[in-house]
């Protein structure tokens, strides 16, 4: 079963931006298992940069550079039927490892 990741993007104003992104799971990783592996390494526990990740960039067009900022949060990941559509193609083993630098400073 694949998995789908779920994270939002959070303005200086408290509106949010969802998305979602489903990756391969090759290895049948357990998404609970997933998620407390990758708490430990984000930036307090939910933060990271998606350029960094690969991942879309979910900031709203309209931003003030001196509040908001680039970091994004994780909210979780879901086993899902749907067909993967990560636009490189990764495992949830690689995308893990995406996440990782995505959340160093």
């Amino acid at each position: 079963m694949n998995l789908r990741f779920d994270y939002l993007y959070r303005d200086a104003g408290n509106y949010k931006n969802w998305g979602d992104l489903v990756f391969l799971n090759k290895d049948n990783c357990d998404a609970c298992k997933l998620e407390q592996q990758a708490r430990k390494f984000l930036i307090d526990g939910e933060f990271f940069v998606a350029e960094k990740a690969g991942i879309p960039d979910l900031r709203f067009q309209t931003h003030v550079n001196a509040l908001d900022h680039e970091w994004h949060e994780f909210h979780a990941f879901i086993p899902t039927t749907e067909k993967a559509n990560d636009p490189h193609a990764r495992d949830i083993t690689a995308f893990i490892e995406s996440l990782k630098y995505a959340a160093s400073l």
